[in-house]
């Protein structure tokens, strides 16, 4: 099983571990403790280096696997071997850039609810784009501008972010945690991550957000579309 890191600090860019096992077909290696974020809930995975046994392998693509995560490393070098000392080195400015991303979407998503009422009905994002879908029956350049500007508000009204790990009965005893129209939380699981824009939005997500709405930049609402009859897509983008 991997230690997931990044599940307590987002802002880890390196860390040491042992490496527990080789996937050799996959060219892939499983570590005992991991800040690569392993993709998910819309997020890409976090891409580096990891270096074992005085080689630098690059990581190419990171991916859960049950409950250990899969670093695919790419280079043509012989792969290291079990039990290795590696340190592992994300690319942090990607990495940054997703974090004031996946937190945009969520500062979008609660003045949407708050505002509107209105569900997530998808989502996906990379570094300083995404687009999130909604239960709305219609949408038309001023309500886009509505929301753009709330947005904007509550981004420079500097919210503190918390995580917490909460046992699963108390996590469903929040009202409105699952934000999305499909609950996406595997069945049985013992523990929920949460997400809180204080003051704003509290939801269950497991992927990585800065600590301060402030550092997310200005939101610029780029595109809006109409995937269906109760479903529209507002297209995003941070202005750095």
């Amino acid at each position: 099983m991997t230690q997931l890191l990044y599940q307590s600090d987002s802002y880890l860019r390196e860390f040491d571990a042992r490496l527990s096992s080789v996937e050799a077909e996959m060219r892939a290696v499983i570590l005992d403790r991991s800040a690569f974020y392993p993709g998910g809930g819309g997020q890409p995975c976090d891409l580096g280096v990891i270096e074992a046994q005085g080689r630098q392998f690059p990581v190419e693509k990171v991916k859960k696997h049950g409950e250990d995560v899969f670093h695919y490393l790419g280079g043509t070098d012989p792969l290291p071997s079990a039990g290795s000392a590696t340190r592992g080195t994300l690319d942090w400015a990607r990495r940054y850039q997703l974090m004031r991303t996946h937190t945009a979407l969520h500062v979008l998503c609660g003045v949407v609810f708050r505002d509107y009422g209105a569900q997530v009905t998808g989502g996906d994002m990379e570094p300083f784009k995404g687009r999130m879908d909604f239960e709305f029956e219609t949408m038309h350049g001023e309500l886009v501008r509505a929301i753009e500007s709330g947005v904007n508000r509550e981004i420079e009204a500097g919210h503190e972010i918390r995580v917490k790990i909460l046992p699963r009965d108390e996590a469903f005893q929040i009202p409105d945690l699952i934000r999305t129209k499909i609950n996406l939380l595997p069945e049985g699981i013992a523990q929920v991550r949460t997400v809180e824009i204080v003051g704003l939005d509290l939801q269950a997500d497991g992927g990585t957000h800065v600590r301060n709405t402030n550092e997310v930049g200005r939101v610029k609402v780029v595109d809006y579309k109409s995937k269906g009859a109760i479903n529209k897509r507002l297209y995003i983008e941070i202005q750095d």
